[in-house]
């Protein structure tokens, strides 16, 4: 019998996945976004080195000559080390887009991973388009628009980015099977998250729980992870599927091939850093209420070429 974590234990592997708590109820009325970061002299010194870093070695080793999944992987693998820290998103007082390369939870890690390698891909190396993407990939539709339109859930998170062709859903097609779930673990724990004392944010979310109770989910079960490593791409973004009540998924990372075709796990833990776990399935099978894994494929930016 699985023993279910206290309360808090609970709220943190929440906010890995995405969560966090609603902003006061006169910021979230309003609605408005932040004014976008335009450059690296507009956040701290560790972002800005780190985003010179990567894109100086993306530009000398071509990495936009790569298949899409290796330069997700190569981005991710230059990030190693960065400290783990939950809770940046809200830390102001409403919904920012939060710049930070320095420090990152696990989504953080698969959202600024995925943002940096979409200009890449394309050779555009600006930060604004960065910032731009980071935007897109964290809010519905890809816009900031408060606390509401954030993607709490990470079951939601794919789906939204997966209609606008920033990832596939590969899990149903490598042979996942049915994911039951109904996703309400923000508001059945409402007195968990203070800013959700607001009840327009809380409306809010109920609205937005709702949207997705017909959606079909589907994961790998533990058991089978293994099986599908021949179909699984470096890059491939990995979320793990939990047993908790109201809950998708508890964590996230990147499928990480080595040089001798090994299948790790690339990912932003909380023991306090960005590190490579040697074997997916280890990992997974590692903490009992982490019952399987989805697979979504990050799709390439880049203009497909011409049909001859």
């Amino acid at each position: 019998m699985i023993r279910l974590l206290p309360l808090l234990l609970l709220v943190l592997l929440v906010a890995c996945a995405g969560q966090g708590d609603a902003p006061p109820a006169e910021v979230e009325a309003s609605g408005t976004p932040v004014r976008p970061v335009a450059d690296t002299s507009e956040v701290d010194a560790e972002t800005a080195a780190a985003f010179d870093r990567v894109t100086d070695r993306a530009r000398a080793e071509a990495w936009h000559e790569q298949p899409f999944g290796d330069l997700v992987q190569a981005v991710g693998y230059e990030l190693l080390g960065a400290r783990y820290q939950d809770g940046l998103l809200d830390v102001a007082p409403g919904e920012e887009l939060v710049v930070n390369l320095a420090a990152f939870d696990c989504v953080l890690y698969v959202e600024n991973v995925l943002a940096l390698a979409r200009g890449i891909a394309r050779e555009d190396y600006a930060f604004a388009t960065y910032v731009g993407n980071l935007e897109a990939l964290r809010y519905r539709q890809g816009e900031l628009d408060g606390y509401c339109s954030r993607l709490h859930y990470f079951t939601d998170w794919i789906h939204d980015n997966d209609e606008r062709g920033h990832v596939e859903d590969v899990t149903a097609a490598i042979g996942g099977v049915p994911f039951e779930k109904t996703l309400d673990f923000m508001t059945t724990h409402r007195e968990a998250y203070p800013r959700l004392v607001s009840d327009s944010a809380f409306a809010c979310i109920v609205d937005m729980e709702a949207t997705t109770r017909d959606r079909a989910l589907f994961y790998i079960p533990q058991d089978q992870i293994t099986a599908v490593y021949d179909q699984l791409q470096p890059g491939d973004l990995i979320a793990t599927a939990t047993s908790i009540d109201g809950l998708d998924v508890t964590h996230t990372g990147f499928v990480y091939r080595d040089a001798e075709g090994g299948t790790g796990f690339m990912h932003a833990s909380s023991t306090g850093e960005v590190k490579v776990s040697d074997d997916l399935a280890d990992y997974i099978q590692g903490n009992a209420q982490q019952i399987g894994i989805l697979v979504a494929r990050p799709m390439d930016p880049r203009p497909a070429a011409p049909t001859p």
